[in-house]
C-alpha cells in the first residue's frame, strides 16, 4: 500500500490546527500544589484560589457553622477536609470544586489533624468533648475517643496535632493533661495519659520535627511541653510565671499557636493578657527576650525563610500587623490592612503573605519583603487561609 500524501494545504491547515487542539485539551488539567482555600466564616462558604494568579477559582457553599473552622489535606493535595463550629466535617475535592463527603460528627468541633499515613482523620470535640478518628477516604468512623478525666468528667479537646509515628497528640482543656493516641499498631489506639500539665491549656503547637509538643495555658502564666521522642520523661512545665507582676488585661480572643512560631533556634510565642511577644530559646527552653507589641497577639506565625516573623492582634486592636526581624528581635514595621485582621498565610516558599480583612470582606495579598500590597480579592467575612501545601508539612 502506497502511504498517503497529503496536499500542501491541507497539510498547512493541519500544523496550524492540531497545536490548538492540543493546547485546548490541555487547558482542563491542573496540579492542587498551587492551591488554597479561605474561609467564608459568616456565610457557611469557602473559596478555592489559585497562588500564582492570586485569583478565586470557586466558592463551595453549604458547609455549616465556619465560624470557627479549620482546613487540613489530603497527601496528595486533592482533597480539603474543613472542620466546622456545629460538628460539621466536610470533604472537598479541590480539582472538581464540589463536596464529595459531609457528615456531622458531634455537637461542635474546634479543628482536627491528618495521620502520617494520610489515612486517618482526628477530629478534636468541644461538645461532648474527646475525639473522633474517621477514614480519610470515606469518613467512616474508625475510632472513638472519650476524654474522661479521672474523675469521670468530660472534658474539650484543643491543640490537637498529628505526631510522627502514626500518633495524635491533644490537650484536654477542663482536665488539664495531654493525651497521645497512638494508632501505629492498627486502628485500636493506645493511651498515654499524662496529668496535672497545667490549668485550661487552650491550644498547643508541634515543632516542624515533630519531636516536641507545647501547649499555651489560659488559666496560669506558662506552657507545657512534651518530648516526644522521650515521653516517658512526662510533661516538663516552661515559662512559668512570665507574667508575674504585671496587670493581666482583659483577653477578648484566645491566642493561637502555630508551628510557623518557630524560626532558627528560637520560638515566638503569644503572650496570653499581654502586649507581647515571648521568644523562648529552642535549646533550653528559657525566656531570652520579651517583645512589646501594639497589642495582644492572636497569631505569630515566621516566613518560611524564617527571617521574619508577623502578628496579628485581638480587638479593638486587630486592624494592624506588625513585623518582627528574627536576626536582631527588633519590630521592623506596622501596617493597616483594615478592620478585623483574623488571618495570616504565606505562600509555600514565602515570598508573599495573603491576610484576611474580615469587617472589609477582602483578602490582601503582600509582598513578605516590601510589603507592597499586590492584590486585593472580594471574600465575604474572610478568616482562615490555608493552602495545600500544609499537607507535607507535620502538624498542618
Amino acid at each position: 500500500m502506497r502511504p498517503t500524501r497529503l496536499s500542501p494545504g491541507l497539510l498547512w491547515i493541519l500544523l496550524t490546527i492540531c497545536p490548538a487542539v492540543l493546547a485546548g485539551a490541555s487547558d482542563g488539567l491542573r496540579g492542587t500544589g498551587d492551591l488554597g482555600v479561605i474561609v467564608e466564616r459568616a456565610t457557611g462558604s469557602i473559596q478555592i484560589v489559585e497562588t500564582t494568579s492570586r485569583t478565586s477559582l470557586a466558592r463551595i457553599t453549604g458547609l455549616g457553622d465556619l465560624s470557627h473552622a479549620s482546613v487540613k489535606y489530603s497527601r496528595d493535595q486533592r482533597h480539603a477536609y474543613i472542620f466546622g463550629r456545629d460538628g460539621g466535617l466536610t470533604q472537598v475535592d479541590m480539582l472538581k470544586r464540589e463536596i464529595t463527603h459531609r457528615i456531622i460528627q458531634s455537637g461542635n468541633s474546634i479543628g482536627g489533624a491528618i495521620s502520617q499515613d494520610g489515612r486517618l482523620l482526628a477530629v478534636a470535640n468541644y461538645e461532648p468533648g474527646g475525639v473522633k478518628v474517621f477514614d480519610a477516604k470515606t469518613l467512616a468512623l474508625v475510632a472513638d475517643i472519650p476524654t474522661v478525666d479521672h474523675e469521670g468528667q468530660r472534658s474539650k479537646v484543643v491543640g490537637l496535632v498529628d505526631a510522627p509515628r502514626q500518633r495524635f497528640v491533644f490537650s484536654l482543656f477542663d482536665a488539664g493533661e495531654i493525651w497521645v493516641a497512638d494508632f501505629s499498631q492498627g486502628d485500636s489506639p493506645r493511651i498515654t495519659r499524662h496529668r496535672d500539665v497545667g490549668r485550661q491549656p487552650y491550644d498547643a503547637l508541634i515543632t516542624p520535627d515533630g519531636r516536641y509538643y507545647i501547649a499555651g495555658l489560659f488559666g496560669e502564666d506558662g506552657m507545657a511541653l512534651l518530648d516526644l521522642r522521650q515521653p516517658d520523661a512526662g510533661v516538663q512545665r516552661i515559662m512559668e510565671g512570665y507574667g508575674r507582676g504585671d496587670e493581666l488585661l482583659p483577653v477578648f480572643k484566645m491566642p493561637h499557636l502555630e508551628g510557623w512560631a518557630i524560626a532558627g533556634d528560637y520560638a515566638f510565642m503569644p503572650a496570653v493578657g499581654h502586649h507581647s511577644v515571648l521568644v523562648v530559646d529552642r535549646r533550653d527552653w528559657s525566656e531570652v527576650a520579651r517583645i512589646p507589641v501594639h497589642g495582644q497577639p492572636i497569631f505569630v506565625m515566621a516566613s518560611p525563610d524564617q527571617h521574619a516573623v508577623w502578628v496579628n492582634f485581638a480587638y479593638p486592636d486587630n486592624d494592624t500587623l506588625q513585623v518582627i526581624e528574627v536576626d536582631t528581635l527588633e519590630l521592623t514595621a506596622s501596617i493597616e490592612p483594615g478592620p478585623a485582621v483574623l488571618h495570616m498565610e504565606f505562600t509555600p516558599r514565602g515570598e508573599h503573605i495573603w491576610v484576611s480583612v474580615r469587617d472589609a470582606n477582602e483578602v490582601h495579598v503582600y509582598d513578605a519583603y516590601s510589603l507592597e500590597r499586590l492584590a486585593r480579592l472580594e471574600v465575604q467575612s474572610p478568616s482562615g487561609i490555608f493552602f495545600t501545601a500544609r499537607a507535607h508539612r507535620i502538624g498542618f
